[in-house]
């Protein structure tokens, strides 16, 4: 019960966090999202930690998330995260030998199924910046396989949730957060051999995740393509519409980027916020993936703004009085939400990023 209460406090933290961090949080088929009986979320990754951060806060279950083991390396954050009800998956490039640990992984996750809870898990297996589905790894499949046979009287949902971003690592933020059509498993591994069983699954996940984000081919044609939507200045976030247009061909000619004329504003917010903006500035340089730019700004500037307006907000009550305190950090607070709710987000020239998604 305590873990479930530290869990929706800072489950309501994020919530508002990535409100202020969010020009628009678009939710489309929620509906979809079952109301109880468990659940898989079956999410695309493009933009690291802060993926599942965004799926969570956008329906009512708590989740149970399956992350990659080298985020517990460190014992603290290894509490932190497992308090949050994540649990780390190993992968082959964190050693032959700890792929063993990935059974007891396995059993928990079998568990929580069993008791009708859900949980979320990223079959593209790494995170990657391409506007493009990334062919689905097998271990959703061996965990939904595998409680479906520990549990016979037990039917799993499989929900595919689709993540665009208007452009990943830029602030102000822009998603949009897709769930798809619930996939009832025990009829596809009653009705199949296991082996055809895990293909279908995978194949009606792909499909799904297809429509759900914007997707482009990865082919020869892919940097094109993308470099025409970009150009066009379209809103990625609106994911049928830019996916009509490119199975149509029908992308938009060039359009110009829209001037910032709240740049003024966003130089009034460092100065404010100056400390933390410093810490960020020192931090961000030691970021090689860029995928990785949203998760540590979000979670760095989370915390140390909170930290920050609170000390600056006590420190001017102290002299002047709890009302011009108030006045301060509500003021400070209002000033952000102005500037990421109303800042253009144009599309960046795509040289920006190689197609490893690496800062160059």
């Amino acid at each position: 019960m305590i873990q479930k209460i530290w869990f929706r406090l800072v489950w309501c933290y994020i919530k508002i966090g990535l409100f202020f961090y969010s020009k628009k949080i678009r939710v489309l088929g929620s509906k979809n999202i079952p109301k109880k009986g468990a659940v898989l979320f079956a999410v695309n990754h493009p933009n690291g930690l802060v993926d599942p951060l965004y799926v969570t806060t956008t329906n009512s279950r708590q989740n149970h998330f399956l992350v990659r083991a080298a985020s517990f390396k460190n014992p603290f954050i290894k509490k932190i995260l497992e308090s949050l009800y994540l649990m780390p998956i190993y992968r082959i490039r964190d050693g032959i030998k700890q792929l063993a640990n990935n059974q007891e992984i396995f059993e928990k996750c079998f568990s929580i199924l069993h008791k009708g809870e859900t949980l979320m898990i990223f079959p593209e297996g790494s995170h990657d910046k391409k506007r493009t589905v990334r062919p689905l790894s097998k271990g959703f499949t061996r965990i939904v396989s595998g409680a479906l046979e520990k549990h016979p009287n037990l039917e799993i949902k499989v929900v595919p949730v689709g993540i665009t971003y208007q452009h990943p690592s830029d602030f102000p933020a822009k998603v949009c957060i897709n769930y798809g059509a619930p996939i009832a498993t025990r009829q596809i591994f009653e009705e199949n051999a296991q082996a055809k069983a895990i293909n279908v699954l995978k194949a009606e996940v792909t499909k799904q995740l297809k429509n759900l984000i914007v997707h482009i081919d990865d082919d020869e044609n892919y940097e094109k393509t993308l470099q025409q939507l970009n150009k066009a200045q379209v809103d990625f976030t609106k994911v049928d519409e830019v996916n009509a247009m490119i199975k149509n061909n029908a992308i938009p000619y060039i359009k110009p980027a829209k001037r910032n004329f709240l740049k003024p504003l966003f130089y009034l917010i460092i100065l404010n916020s100056i400390i933390p903006f410093l810490l960020w500035k020192k931090a961000s340089k030691k970021i090689d993936e860029i995928e990785f730019i949203d998760t540590f700004r979000f979670s760095l500037n989370l915390f140390l703004c909170t930290l920050f307006y609170s000390l600056q907000a006590w420190a001017i009550s102290f002299f002047y009085g709890n009302l011009v305190g108030w006045f301060y950090l509500t003021l400070s607070g209002l000033l952000i939400l102005i500037y990421t709710k109303f800042a253009p987000t144009n599309a960046k020239k795509h040289k920006e990023f190689t197609e490893a998604g690496k800062r160059v």
